[in-house]
């Protein structure tokens, strides 16, 4: 097999990005899969393997094709101005959400014009992206309107573990995303539902090597309760579900979501629908903070990304959690994997 050439933006250098990859750079199974590059400033990233007392050495290149990724080794695509380099930790700044921009941009076309097989991203801080003028809700929204989709999805992802029974892991996608809680109802439709189901579907089928059992949330406490508690199980959810039912998809519900993630856990479901953000992200984080992948579904492009955010409040201490930095690179190299 040939090792997959990834790219790893730097994220905004305010946070714990540059930590995490150089933390992870470290751990020699990384280099055992795939053959990362980074995508940011070379002075940004140097700070950090200073700070972490890392023996790599940054190697600047001015194309994919030049780099020579090892332990010892971090080949840097520079993107990003150089005022970046006056930003400090922890601080929403304007320069620090365009310089995440500049790198996602950067990674992303290089990942379209099939230059790199992946891209897996360190975490952008959204204030600082909106300060920048770049108007967007968070990466998956961002890198639909680059890839040019409209078909798209957030899927929080956990491979096989103790935490995880199942034998190709857990994957929850999300129906809505980046929005109030007070939007999430009219937001929803049968259509949606069911373009997520399809997503999660593939994406599963390919890591189980067969159809996958994906059981779909309710949105109302016990799932209505027959109606009690609101209608939208009724008309948007289970029909929605018997649609992808008779389009060969094996899903079950709607089903209350607290007694789900458990049978989910346990590995009667490969696959989750969650209708809202936090239906889905308080549960796997639960299950397993540091290990979850963000995958974005439905892009010509593979990406992933660690499942935390820029963590302010401990940038440039030394003391980033590196596992998910390391997990994003494992499944976005499976996902990319070539013959």
């Amino acid at each position: 097999m040939t090792k997959p050439l990834v790219a790893v933006t730097l994220g905004d250098p305010a946070g714990v990005g540059p930590e995490t990859i150089v933390g992870a750079w470290s751990d020699s199974s990384v280099h055992e899969f795939c053959r990362p590059l980074v995508v940011g400033h070379p002075e940004v990233l140097w700070r950090a393997t200073r700070l972490l007392k890392s023996r790599a050495r940054v190697v600047p290149i001015e194309s994919p094709e030049e780099a020579r990724p090892s332990a010892e080794l971090i080949p840097c695509l520079k993107a990003g101005r150089d005022d970046v380099l006056a930003i400090s930790a922890g601080t929403v700044d304007a320069r620090g959400g365009q310089a995440a921009y500049e790198a996602l941009v950067t990674a992303a076309q290089l990942a379209l014009a099939g230059r790199v097989d992946a891209l897996t991203t360190a975490p952008l801080h959204k204030a600082a992206l909106w300060q920048a003028g770049h108007k967007y809700p968070g990466h998956t929204e961002l890198l639909a309107e680059l890839c040019g989709v409209n078909d798209f999805a957030m899927m929080l992802y956990l491979g096989p573990g103790a935490d995880v029974r199942g034998p190709a892991g857990l994957a929850i996608v999300h129906v809505t995303l980046h929005m109030a809680l007070a939007d999430v109802f009219a937001a929803l439709s049968q259509e949606s539902i069911l373009r997520k189901s399809r997503l999660v579907t593939g994406v599963m089928a390919e890591l189980k090597g067969s159809r996958p059992r994906v059981g779909v949330c309710a949105l109302n406490p016990h799932a209505s309760e027959e109606g009690l508690f609101g209608s939208e199980e009724r008309t948007l959810i289970r029909p929605a579900v018997e649609r992808g039912i008779a389009e060969g998809l094996d899903l079950e519900g709607p089903l209350p979501a607290d007694t789900l993630i458990g049978r989910a856990r346990d590995g009667q479901f490969d696959a989750v629908v969650a209708m809202y953000h936090d239906q889905g992200h308080i549960a796997i984080k639960l299950l397993a903070m540091h290990r979850a992948v963000n995958v974005t579904l439905g892009l010509p492009i593979v990406r992933t990304s660690v499942a935390h955010g820029t963590a302010f409040d401990l940038a440039w201490q030394g003391r980033a959690e590196t596992a998910g930095m390391i997990e994003a690179l494992r499944v976005a190299s499976r996902l990319a994997a070539k013959p």
